[in-house]
């Protein structure tokens, strides 16, 4: 399935320009020209269809700065990728602290594009999981969540559970990939 990534910018050469690395690269853009038309594709889409959103920092009306901290009241998780003329190190740093992923300077070169999109939807994918599991995510799995069928398991279960309850030590033994961690 292509990856789908949204380019705000409000130079129009900039925006065909990373739409065409974009699709160079087997990406499939979608590209709106200001802080306002983001949200509003932010709002009308699933999350998840998105895997990342390449961001010009210094627009008219609603700067990058502003979109994100719009989406991070939203719950918006998607990977942001800023980008800007001017990459001083506090630009950088306001960006990260305001929920950047990546800080791209202009012109891009479509290496770096890459590399930035690429590092961007792992990290998107890996939160998307952490999302649909957030027990698991937090290290907070617990026996009604280990699904089995085994009557053998199910006994192994109950052991283990009243086991869990006691400040006996136990030593879990057995071969290599075999859900010990559990």
């Amino acid at each position: 399935m292509t990856q789908t990534i949204l380019i705000v910018d409000d130079d129009p050469v900039q925006r065909r320009l990373l739409e065409g690395a974009a699709t160079r690269l087997g990406y499939q853009a979608i590209c709106v020209d200001g802080g306002e038309a983001a949200l509003a594709v932010l709002g009308e889409r699933e999350p998840a269809s998105l895997g990342a959103v390449v961001l010009d920092l210094m627009m008219p009306g609603m700067d990058g700065l502003g979109v994100m901290n719009a989406m991070q009241e939203a719950g918006i998780g998607v990977p942001v990728v800023v980008q800007t003329a001017q990459g001083g190190i506090e630009t950088v740093v306001k960006a990260m602290r305001a929920g950047a992923f990546d800080f791209v300077v202009k012109p891009v070169s479509p290496d770096r594009l890459r590399t930035a999109l690429e590092n961007a939807l792992k990290i998107g994918s890996i939160e998307t999981v952490k999302r649909k599991s957030p027990r698991k995510a937090e290290g907070s799995i617990s026996f009604p969540d280990i699904v089995t069928i085994s009557p053998v398991m199910t006994s192994v279960l109950r052991i283990a559970e009243k086991a869990a309850r006691s400040q006996i030590p136990v030593l879990v033994e057995g071969e290599s990939g075999v859900g010990k961690e559990l």
